[in-house]
């Protein structure tokens, strides 16, 4: 295939590295010139995934005219950049016949909507011409070898299948799903989970905590999921349970190393002005505490994470109250 990879960063740069060992034609596109420029001088991504080397056979580029007449289009951007770039790019994509990539884990803040359908409302194309690529699969371990196993969930199956077969390598093992909703959300809300559990590392709290936590998490994510028409085995899959176990507990997690650094007391403007890279749950969480309460679905982990995020409320507080609510029955 002929694919095009929009978005440099350390994912956007590893699944270009992938479609290139599998024999595809690739290029990777990044927004600002000088860093297309640093990439294809060094062939390394020194920034975001440094000591990990770029194939000379890798076309790099800025210019929104190296995108044209591509078959796939993979989208590795922030999630709320999302709508703005594709806007941006939309004359130089393809429409006809193009499979179009959504490597993202969010929602968008302004439309609540799943990045899938962002950019199938951006570019104008049917939602069946839309995959999304999701699972426990930090780039600087893909990067290097260590075995991973994903899903491309689509509408339609054969170019569900399409995308698997094109991504598949003996260390990334791709799975296919129908249900893009259930992997969608699944994928976007555990990083909200994810800084919640950041909180309790930080704060000195043990495993148990943790482990109920993500159980808790789980069947919060499991809720909304399923009010938005998912699938509810999804949710113990790869998109879900999967990602959720590895965003909580990995070194790697931007979204934890944000909760771990609130837990231990710095305020969240502080912990952003170093780092690089985005924590994607953080605006996550203030579009999962509108979708819940849209659709009225009790989240109370959600709730609370949103209350320390952007309220300034104490986590020991948070986790007093969420300790203390009334005794229920265990529901999914």
């Amino acid at each position: 295939m002929n694919a095009a990879i929009i978005g440099a960063g350390g994912w956007g740069t590893t699944l270009a590295r992938i479609l290139d060992e599998r024999g595809h034609r690739v290029t990777l596109w990044a927004r600002r010139e000088t860093f297309a420029e640093e990439l294809r001088r060094s062939r390394e991504n020194a920034v975001y995934l440094p000591g990990v080397s770029l194939s000379s056979s890798i076309e790099i580029s800025h210019e929104p005219s190296s995108l044209e007449g591509k078959e796939v289009y993979v989208f590795a951007l922030p999630s709320q950049s999302t709508h703005e770039v594709v806007q941006e790019l939309s004359s130089s994509i393809s429409r006809a016949n193009a499979i179009y990539v959504s490597a993202s884990k969010g929602i968008d803040r302004k439309s609540l909507l799943r990045m899938t359908t962002v950019l199938a409302k951006t570019l104008g194309v049917d939602d069946s011409q839309t995959v999304a690529l999701s699972g426990p699969s930090h780039a600087e371990e893909v990067a290097r070898r260590i075995p991973t196993a994903v899903v491309a969930a689509g509408e339609d199956h054969d170019i569900a299948r399409e995308v698997q077969n094109a991504f598949f390598l003996p260390y990334f093992r791709v799975y296919s799903s129908p249900d893009v909703c259930g992997v969608e959300l699944a994928g976007a809300l555990k990083n909200v989970i994810a800084i919640c559990a950041g909180i309790t590392d930080g704060a000195g709290f043990g495993d148990n905590t943790k482990a109920a936590l993500m159980t808790r998490g789980l069947a919060e994510i499991r809720r909304l999921g399923i009010a938005l028409g998912a699938e509810e085995h999804t949710f113990s899959g790869l998109a879900g349970l999967g990602d959720l176990v590895v965003t909580c507990a990995s070194q790697h997690s931007r979204n934890r190393y944000v909760g771990e650094q609130i837990g231990k007391g710095r305020k969240l403007p502080d912990i952003l002005k170093d780092m690089k890279m985005i924590a994607e749950g953080i605006s996550t969480a203030e579009s999962a505490k509108s979708l819940s309460s849209l659709h009225k679905i009790e989240m109370p982990i959600i709730e609370e994470t949103y209350k320390i995020l952007f309220d300034h409320k104490d986590p020991r507080e948070a986790t007093n109250d969420l300790m203390t609510r009334d005794p229920k029955a265990e529901r999914w």
